[in-house]
């Protein structure tokens, strides 16, 4: 598999950048950073690592609920394919690496390609959906209360952030629902792969923007549309609420959930367009301008340190292990 060569390239990446940014966060806020970890409450810490491993299993549980086969895959295994795909997401730009791996993994269970396909792509759909609508609520709840400084930066990000999963949605549809759109689409993205002088495959895209149209089709006679967006919206919030945990951890209790959530939802719409693994520096960024608001300078590096380690890299360790015990995909 092409994406499994090009792990260990986005890897020696991904190690780059983390030296990076713990630098930046650690030069000028050490002593502050070791005092906090030193009256660490764990307990905390650990409603914060099971609140990460539900979203993850909630997410797994829409797969399994998706594929809707016992015979052929059951929960654990749907739950363990997504901790598998935590791993390929941190590792690759633009989290690409997990929607191919789970079709790999898809199929490994004797479940034809193009199933595999539409069962992967449906997903994709219900989860980016569920972004969309989580970030439409955190920016009409901040728009109402004003519960961030306006700052013309982090204004542009967020709306640029917002603006992509906006256009991914809209593309989505146009690709799922109409193949006169499709092809104007595929057009489009030829010549911007020629302006910037990329190489692409005609063939692979045709292949896969008739993967999404398949894959629509199978979800406008499902049932399971409303569920699994509701689920994703449950995953996310599970996701969004951790740095509450982490920051009560570290003795913060001027953070509400409510800010909690719509911070973390303007964070991963900043994420969006970072092109990089795990969009490093960029996430960094906004959790220490929106977090900023409501925890103080000597807490906040020590929060984004632990908050990005349970959310990020715990996920990618826990995703490789998985993957290397599981026999099935190395035969």
């Amino acid at each position: 598999m092409k994406i499994i060569d090009s792990i260990k390239k986005n890897t020696i990446l991904l190690l780059l950048i983390t030296i990076v940014v713990l630098y930046l966060v650690l030069k000028d806020n050490l002593d502050n950073i070791v005092e906090s970890f030193k009256n660490i409450d764990l307990k905390y810490i650990i409603i914060a690592i099971v609140f990460y491993y539900l979203s993850v299993c909630i997410k797994g549980f829409v797969n399994y609920l998706i594929v809707n086969d016992k015979k052929k895959i059951n929960i654990t295994e749907a739950i363990k394919h997504n901790l598998i795909i935590q791993f390929f997401n941190g590792v690759t730009p633009f989290s690409t690496g997990g929607e191919p791996m789970e079709i790999y993994m898809l199929t490994e269970h004797n479940i034809s390609l193009p199933k595999a396909t539409n069962y992967a792509v449906q997903s994709f759909i219900f989860y980016q959906v569920a972004l969309v609508t989580c970030g439409t609520i955190a920016v009409l709840y901040n728009y109402i209360f004003h519960i961030f400084p306006k700052v013309q930066l982090l204004q542009k990000l967020v709306l640029l952030g917002f603006i992509i999963n906006i256009i991914v949605i809209i593309v989505l549809l146009l690709i799922s629902t109409s193949k006169k759109a499709s092809e104007v689409i595929k057009k489009i993205i030829l010549k911007i792969c020629k302006l910037f002088k990329a190489k692409v495959n005609e063939k692979n895209i045709d292949k896969k923007f008739e993967d999404y149209y398949e894959g629509f089709k199978d979800i406008k006679n499902n049932k399971l549309i409303c569920t699994g967006i509701i689920l994703n919206i449950i995953s996310l919030s599970c996701l969004y609420i951790t740095p509450l945990f982490v920051a009560k951890a570290m003795g913060v209790t001027t953070l509400t959930g409510i800010e909690t959530i719509t911070s973390s939802a303007y964070v991963y719409l900043i994420g969006a367009f970072v092109p990089i693994p795990g969009a490093s520096g960029g996430i960094e960024y906004g959790f220490t301008q929106f977090y900023g608001n409501f925890i103080g300078i000597e807490t906040i590096s020590a929060v984004l340190i632990v908050w990005r380690f349970i959310t990020y890299y715990l996920g990618i360790i826990v995703g490789a292990i998985v993957f290397n015990i599981d026999r099935r995909l190395h035969k």
